[in-house]
C-alpha cells in the first residue's frame, strides 16, 4: 500500500469542508438544517419538544436543589439527542431500502428502546425528586 491516498479518500476529505472557524460555522449550520428537518419531519420530536417546553420551565420554579434542577433539566433535554440519534437511525435503513429486513427491523426496535429508557430516566428523575 503506497503512502498516497486513495481517489476514494481523497473524495471523501474534498467532502469534510473547510478547517477552523468556517468549519464551525458550517457545522452550525448543518446542526439547525438537522434540528429543523426533525422538527418537520419528526411528530416523535415535536412531542418530545413539547414536553421540554412544559418541564424546563416547570424545573426552575420547583423548590429543590441546585443539582436536582440540573437533573431535572437534563434528562428531558437528553430524550431529544436521543430522538435525534433515532430519527438518524431510521433515516438510514430507509434509504438503504424500505424492505422489511430482520436487522432493519432490530436497528429501528433498538432505537425506539433507547428511547423507551430515556423516557422513563425522565419519569423516574422526576418521581425521585419531587416524591
Amino acid at each position: 500500500m503506497s503512502g498516497k491516498p486513495s481517489a476514494e479518500m481523497h473524495d471523501a476529505l474534498s467532502l469534510k469542508g473547510r478547517t477552523g472557524l468556517r468549519r464551525i460555522l458550517d457545522a452550525g449550520g448543518y446542526s439547525l438544517m438537522g434540528l429543523q428537518a426533525a422538527y418537520r419531519g419528526e411528530a416523535a420530536f415535536r412531542q418530545l419538544l413539547l414536553l421540554n417546553v412544559l418541564l424546563l420551565p416547570l424545573a426552575c420554579l420547583v423548590d429543590v436543589t441546585r443539582s436536582e434542577r440540573l437533573l431535572l433539566m437534563l434528562v428531558p433535554l437528553l430524550s431529544l439527542i436521543v430522538e435525534l440519534l433515532n430519527s438518524a437511525i431510521e433515516a438510514t435503513v430507509d434509504r438503504i431500502s424500505l424492505s422489511i429486513h430482520p436487522l432493519s427491523k432490530q436497528a429501528k426496535d433498538m432505537g425506539s428502546a433507547a428511547q423507551f429508557i430515556a423516557l422513563l430516566m425522565i419519569g423516574l428523575t422526576w418521581a425521585l425528586i419531587l416524591i
